[in-house]
């Protein structure tokens, strides 16, 4: 069943509402793209308390009077191109455009950075996140430096 502000997990019940909105939205995402329910939880309400201390005041406030929290599916979706991640370590990897921050097995990049050092911070925290590993290229695709968590 989707998640709403009505009816949420108990674990949510502490987050303030934008927060909490957050959370929802990003946990129907997860679940929609077939993580499951007992992992998406902890990991939306993580990533949401993370969003909201690092969004500006105007972001929190468009945020906050964009209506109701996405919905996902009734019976959930599971895409072939993305199965779940969370046991997979993240790769920082040189790309033409910048420097991508990807899953072991992904064929796409999650985030691209302009800046090498930004493109690690980011793996670093989805990484630690997951308690998986991080692994660091060098521009010529040779590892730089590997890190467990």
């Amino acid at each position: 069943m989707p998640w709403t502000m009505n009816d949420y997990p108990s674990s949510m019940k502490n987050l303030d509402h934008t927060t909490r909105k957050k959370a929802i939205d990003i946990a129907n995402s997860m679940v929609d793209e077939g993580y499951d329910e007992g992992r998406a939880i902890p990991i939306a309400m993580e990533q949401a308390r993370e969003w909201k201390q690092n969004a500006s005041k105007k972001e929190l406030d468009e945020y906050k009077e964009s209506g109701q929290p996405t919905q996902r599916s009734e019976e959930g979706k599971r895409y072939d191109d993305n199965p779940e991640r969370l046991d997979e370590g993240e790769h920082v990897i040189a790309q033409d455009n910048g420097w991508a921050v990807r899953s072991s097995d992904a064929k796409r990049a999650s985030h691209v950075y302009d800046n090498k050092n930004e493109a690690v911070k980011r793996a670093r925290e989805i990484a630690k996140n997951k308690g998986t590993y991080l692994t660091v290229h060098k521009q010529d695709g040779s590892i730089q430096e590997q890190q467990s968590y």
